[in-house]
């Protein structure tokens, strides 16, 4: 089976000293580059704002980090302002090896709309184009890795698996900002939606990796 590594947003805003830092963000940078050189079809993402985006707390009058806003497409959690297109924040972390082949997918890039996932935004309708790349690449498997694990890597799993993708989570390559439990709820939802944790037996690598 054609198998394409999915790295999500490891951005220099969700690491050490960025205004949204998970716990111990560059710990998956070595797993990354240590899973992008076995893979033949690796895509990164990136979230990608433009100034004054939809989640972000100072965009709302009155509003403070991790309120939640009721919106068009459901309920948002509001954020610091992160991952502004174009800025240092939004760039990926410096110790990523990213390969010669690999592509980049951007998202959260409308104003109005957030995008956890790298296939819709959070309405659940509108593609963010996931879905597409891996179509030409006749991929029917992803792995996943980068951040965070019950935000976007979450999201990105359960509408892989939602579009009938087989889909594992690398957890060592993985870190979350566990906010009021979202950790735990997030990988009882990956199982139940059939979402594996960590790759299969070594002798089973070789055979996926397509």
């Amino acid at each position: 089976m054609n198998t394409a590594l999915v790295v999500v947003d490891v951005q220099n805003d969700f690491c050490s000293g960025g205004p949204l830092a998970v716990p111990d963000a560059e710990g998956v940078v070595p797993v990354v580059n240590a899973l992008m050189e076995r893979f033949r079809h690796v895509i990164l993402t990136q979230d990608w704002h433009p100034p004054g985006h939809v989640s972000f707390a100072s965009s709302h009058s009155g509003r403070r980090v991790h309120a939640r806003l009721p919106t068009p497409f459901g309920e948002q959690i509001l954020w610091p302002d992160h991952c502004v297109a174009d800025t240092t924040g939004a760039a990926l972390h410096a110790g990523i090896r990213v390969p010669s082949a690999a592509a980049v997918l951007r998202k959260g890039v409308h104003h109005g709309a957030d995008a956890y996932s790298a296939f819709f935004e959070n309405d659940g309708l509108t593609p963010v184009g996931l879905d597409a790349m891996l179509r030409v690449r006749s991929v029917r498997a992803i792995v996943l890795a980068g951040l965070a694990t019950d935000y976007c890597v979450l999201h990105t799993a359960l509408d892989a698996r939602r579009l009938g993708y087989e889909v594992t989570v690398i957890e060592a390559g993985c870190r979350g900002i566990d906010l009021d439990g979202s950790l735990a709820e997030a990988r009882k939802r990956m199982a139940l939606a059939g979402v594996q944790r960590d790759w299969p037996a070594e002798e089973d690598v070789a055979r996926r990796l397509g």
